[in-house]
């Protein structure tokens, strides 16, 4: 098997390279709230990209809720969630979490996110956890690709790349 991750010790294999600080950021299309298309060209400055299974489990959601949280200390970074959710499933549980200082992206059409990051699990396709943060200059300056998917990343080191960043 090629590179993995795993599922309470039951590895699933990941598309795509994985990636490193240093890397330049890869190009990715997702989808919006709105069904838009999102590139990483329509974002800008120091990025925090928060990769999950799905937003309904219950470490994503503590995930989520912690990056949304910590939001609010973090001048100008932009902190994104980017899972395989409908983007209808996206908006309404940020709705019913109060999440409103993550946007998040749906990778549901075509998996071109987790395929350029190497975050897709190959036979499940969905995103595998993981968090990168990304400089103004489209630089990864932090890459986490958390080893088994019912883990927390490292919250405090993703939260310092970001502060470093900006």
């Amino acid at each position: 098997m090629a590179r993995a991750t795993t599922f309470k010790g039951n590895p699933l294999e990941l598309l795509g390279n994985e990636l490193k600080p240093g890397d330049a950021a890869p190009a990715f299309t997702v989808t919006g709230n709105d069904l838009a298309p999102v590139t990483l060209g329509d974002t800008g400055g120091v990025r925090i990209v928060n990769v999950v299974p799905s937003l309904d489990t219950p470490v994503c959601d503590m995930q989520i809720k912690r990056f949304n949280e910590e939001a609010a200390n973090l001048a100008g970074v932009s902190v994104y969630c980017v899972s395989c959710d409908l983007p209808f499933a996206q908006s309404r549980w940020c709705g019913a979490a109060d999440v409103d200082k993550v946007t998040t992206l749906s990778d549901y059409k075509d998996g071109d996110f987790g395929a350029a990051w190497g975050t897709m699990i190959k036979d499940l396709r969905i995103e595998s956890r993981a968090v990168f943060v990304i400089n103004a200059h489209n630089t990864i300056v932090h890459a986490e690709y958390v080893p088994e998917m019912t883990e927390h990343p490292d919250y405090d080191a993703a939260l310092a790349a970001a502060r470093g960043a900006a």
